[in-house]
C-alpha cells in the first residue's frame, strides 16, 4: 500500500500481544507508518480496548477510517479464555493478587452448566472497579489503585452465547459472544458467585469483532515487516 491508502483510511487487524496496552499497540503502528512515509502526523486509533493481560483481535483504523471507529466498537464480540474458581482478586483478573479464597469441592458439572444459564440474554452487569470508566473526570482504576472506593452503577449488556469448553477444576475454559460494554472480568466474578464460590479471569483472548476474525490478524511484528516491504 501507498501513503495515500493509509491517509484515505485502512482497517488493520492486529493480534495484540500479552502485556501490551491497546494504546501502546496504536502508538507503535502510528510511529512506523510515519517513519515509513515521512509523515509528521496521521490519525490512528483502535476500535475497542483490550486489557493488557488479554490478547487477540484489535481493530486499528488509520486516516479517514478513524471516523468509523464507533461503528466497529458497537459490533458483537467473541472471546475465549479461562476462569479460575476458588479465589477472587480486586481487579477480577491477574492484575492484582488473590484477596479471598473459597471452597470448590461442592461444584459439580450440573452446577456449572446451570450457572451459565443465568448469564444468557440481557443481564445487569456491574463493571469492575479496576476499569477505564470515568467518574467525576477520573478513571475508576486510578481511584482503585489509591485504595478509594466508589459506587458503580450496573448496566445492561447482552450475552448471546456462553459455553464452558473445558472443565478441569479449578480451571474453566469458556467461549462468550456478547455485546459492546460487556466486561468478561465481571462475568468471571459473577460466575463465581453463581456457583457459591469465587472466581477470577486468568486468561482472555478476543477472537472476533463482528465479521472480523483474529485468524486474519497480523502480529505487530508481522505488520511492521509487511509495511517495510511495501
Amino acid at each position: 500500500m501507498k501513503v495515500e491508502d493509509y491517509l484515505n483510511g485502512q482497517v488493520l487487524l492486529i493480534d495484540k500481544p500479552l502485556e501490551w496496552t491497546s494504546f501502546q499497540a496504536v502508538n507503535k503502528i502510528r510511529w512506523h507508518i510515519k517513519q515509513k512515509f515521512g509523515l509528521k502526523k496521521i490519525k490512528v486509533g483502535h476500535a475497542g480496548t483490550l486489557d493488557p493481560l488479554a490478547t487477540g483481535l484489535l481493530i486499528i483504523c488509520t486516516g479517514k477510517e478513524t471516523k468509523n471507529i464507533n461503528t466497529y466498537q458497537g459490533q458483537i464480540k467473541e472471546y475465549t479464555g479461562t476462569f479460575t474458581l476458588g479465589a477472587t482478586t480486586p481487579s477480577y483478573d491477574l492484575e492484582t493478587e488473590v484477596n479471598e479464597t473459597f471452597p470448590i469441592e461442592h461444584i459439580t458439572e450440573d452446577i456449572l452448566t446451570e450457572a451459565t444459564k443465568n448469564f444468557l440474554g440481557e443481564i445487569d452487569q456491574k463493571p469492575p472497579i479496576f476499569s477505564a470508566i470515568k467518574k467525576d473526570g477520573k478513571r475508576l482504576y486510578e481511584l482503585a489503585r489509591k485504595g478509594e472506593t466508589t459506587e458503580i452503577q450496573s448496566r445492561k449488556v447482552t450475552i448471546e452465547e456462553f459455553k464452558l469448553t473445558n472443565k478441569i477444576l479449578p480451571k474453566i475454559d469458556f467461549k462468550v459472544i456478547c455485546s459492546k460494554g460487556t466486561y468478561i472480568r465481571s462475568l468471571a466474578y459473577d460466575f463465581g458467585l453463581a456457583v457459591n464460590s469465587g472466581a477470577h479471569l486468568s486468561k482472555l483472548r478476543r477472537t472476533k469483532i463482528g465479521e472480523f476474525s483474529v485468524d486474519n490478524a497480523l502480529s505487530i511484528d508481522e505488520f511492521i515487516q509487511k509495511l517495510e516491504m511495501e
